[in-house]
């Protein structure tokens, strides 16, 4: 193993503490790494000296799914689609999928179940809700109410504006994060 120590000893005066390490030591823990199963090598010394070697993640390419094969066809010699082999057709190139239209962009503030629970829209059932689609709301007005472990949990706006959707079902299981209603800012 190469010496190693402090700067001060290596020069010979005690006036830096900071470790000193051998490149050709960590070179050879590397080599280490790369030839064994691990993922990573840490050591450390009584003086304080720290190294950690990790090896990359391995960068993964996507692979496309399988196209259709086609089979080879007989063709004359003088086909420009020919192989250099001969007597064997080379498929044309599959033309690329057309990308997938874009979501459209809601414009909409979303409001989000802060807990799992049970949905209700009104106080009691059969009780009038309170909101609807369309309801102006101010910023921390009661839109529904959690049922969660027996104890019932009011939730509020956190914006003005109007409601454009109700997501959450009266008397259903919602779970944490889950859209519940989706008001317009602007409207």
């Amino acid at each position: 193993m190469p010496p190693h120590g402090t700067a001060s000893q290596v020069r010979g005066a005690n006036l830096d503490p900071t470790p000193v390490l051998d490149l050709r030591y960590v070179k050879k823990i590397v080599e280490m790494l790369d030839e064994s199963s691990l993922d990573a090598i840490e050591i450390s010394t009584e003086k304080g000296l720290k190294i950690r070697v990790t090896k990359a993640a391995a960068v993964q390419t996507p692979v496309a799914a399988p196209l259709s094969v086609q089979m080879p066809m007989m063709v004359s010699a003088a086909d420009p689609r020919m192989s250099p082999a001969g007597g064997i057709a080379i498929p044309a190139e599959a033309a690329p999928a057309p990308a997938a239209p874009a979501a459209p962009v809601s414009t909409f503030t979303e409001i989000k179940s802060p807990m799992v629970g049970t949905y209700y829209s009104a106080t009691e059932p059969g009780a009038k809700p309170f909101v609807a689609v369309g309801s102006r709301v101010s910023k921390g007005q009661v839109l529904c109410i959690i049922e969660a472990m027996k104890i019932m949990n009011e939730i509020e706006s956190d914006h003005d504006g109007v409601v454009k959707e109700i997501l959450g079902t009266d008397a259903h299981p919602v779970e944490y994060g889950q859209v519940l209603f989706r008001v317009d800012p602007h409207g």
